[in-house]
């Protein structure tokens, strides 16, 4: 379609013939002098206006990478927010929507919640450091929540480990009113504190960062204040089969839906693939991401293919790393709790994390000095997942979440996850998908139109 909107000609030089004979825009009148056909501006306009619908349906891809890996995908309407470097210019951030900011080499910056006394508060911020941007294994996001008296809810610290490789990595922090916490728990003013760590052997490029905010109702009624005691801790059974393909997106907000079984991909050295897996209460998520073998070239990586997961609040759960020699290689998360409300109780941060339902990510990464021993690839990927128990019903919450039903798995999630559902993918694609396919219509008619004008025209010479 870019061909068809660039350059001097597309549609302007397009010849519309009926019959043998080449016609203009014009009809013969009395004398033989030409006189404008009537229905002919009406569909020169009409299909003009066609054609741009249809050029404002296709979302422009971003830019790519400088290695050739693509880029992170934003999420569709995020709002721009300058993160401040004093609490008292901190800006707000509204539970139920997306921001894009940035976070300078050595930075630390403030942004502020207005919350009430009874809902927790949840903040995501997801760092991504351009491709070629040098980064350290102890290089890392940090994000805290504070009260307005300097008092801690919540800290949490993600890096990018043995690879070296940049990538988006993403940290989580919480404002929480249930009856274990003392601290923070009265309405007002808290601060998301977010910063760079470890940084003195990274480039001083600049980070850009996407920040998600969601809140969590109470409960109508308090239930259990501990985590469960026992579950199934033993590694689950393998998943064989079939690999489905399924391509992976680009980001949290584009992320393609999967579930139990084994979908594959192609992913390219400083590529992050992003899949999201519903995942109900009572349920426990496994998954394993496998690199298939190559081609050529020798060498070791350090923990060259990177396996991570995160919470329906984008909140990080865990990881699982391997190294790659050329051989396949496989790296698998360390079994998890199934999705409980009390879990937020436990002792273990990957037990809190596996709080409530919703959509779970995986997020698989490739880095970028696999290239050197291997080539650009791209290389074969299959992820495995499985989803062990039956789902129960939710806690009683006292009010909406924020984004509504984030807490939820649906009919239509659930449709999605299985090899003939629709993956989901950025809004961008989806209205592509429904964009394309009506102005597809639209042009169809209006050529119809076209064509129907013509034959009266040639009838009337």
């Amino acid at each position: 379609m870019g061909d068809v909107l660039s350059g001097g000609e597309g549609w302007r030089g397009m010849v519309w013939r009926t019959g043998t004979g080449q016609r203009s825009g014009t009809a013969r009148g009395r004398g033989g002098r030409r006189r404008p056909y009537a229905g002919y501006a009406v569909v020169r306009a009409a299909l003009a206006a066609a054609v741009l619908a249809l050029a404002a349906a296709v979302p422009v891809p971003p830019a790519a990478a400088a290695d050739g890996a693509a880029p992170y995908a934003y999420a569709d309407g995020s709002r721009p927010v300058t993160g401040a470097t004093t609490t008292t210019d901190a800006e707000r951030l509204d539970p139920g929507h997306t921001y894009r900011s940035s976070l300078p080499k050595n930075g630390k910056l403030y942004y502020r919640l207005d919350l009430d006394a009874t809902s927790t508060a949840y903040v995501s911020v997801t760092a991504v450091p351009r491709a070629g941007t040098a980064v350290a294994a102890t290089d890392g996001l940090r994000v805290s929540v504070q009260d307005a008296d300097s008092n801690s809810c919540s800290l949490q610290s993600t890096r990018f480990g043995g690879s070296r490789s940049p990538h988006p990595i993403a940290a989580w922090g919480a404002r929480e009113t249930g009856p274990r916490n003392v601290l923070c728990r009265g309405a007002g003013t808290y601060y998301v504190v977010v910063e760079r760590i470890d940084d003195t052997e990274s480039s001083p490029d600049t980070w850009p960062l996407e920040l998600f905010a969601a809140s969590e109702p109470p409960l109508k009624r308090t239930g259990a204040t501990r985590a469960p005691d026992v579950w199934d801790s033993a590694s689950p059974a393998p998943v064989t089969g079939q690999a489905v393909d399924r391509a992976g997106g680009a980001g949290f907000a584009g992320a393609s839906t999967v579930g139990p079984g084994s979908w594959r991909d192609r992913i390219r050295p400083g590529q992050t693939l992003f899949y999201r897996v519903p995942v109900d209460w009572g349920q426990q998520l496994n998954a394993t991401a496998e690199l298939g073998s190559s081609s050529g070239g020798s060498g070791y990586v350090i923990g060259a293919l990177s396996l991570a997961l995160y919470n329906p609040v984008r909140g990080y759960v865990a990881e699982a790393a391997d190294g790659y020699t050329g051989r396949q290689a496989s790296a698998a998360l360390a079994p998890l709790p199934p999705v409980a409300y009390p879990n937020r109780y436990g002792f273990a941060d990957q037990v809190k994390a596996m709080r409530f339902a919703g959509s779970y990510y995986l997020v698989v990464h490739l880095a970028a000095q696999t290239a050197q021993q291997f080539g650009d690839g791209p290389f074969g990927v299959i992820l495995r997942v499985r989803t062990d128990g039956a789902a129960r019903s939710a806690p009683g919450y006292d009010g909406t979440a924020s984004p509504r039903s984030l807490f939820e798995v649906t009919d239509r999630d659930r449709a999605a996850a299985t090899p003939t559902g629709t993956a989901g993918g950025s809004p961008g694609l989806r209205a592509l998908a429904v964009g394309g396919i009506g102005t597809g219509s639209l042009l169809l008619a209006v050529l119809g139109a076209w064509t129907l004008v013509a034959r009266r025209r040639a009838g009337a010479w």
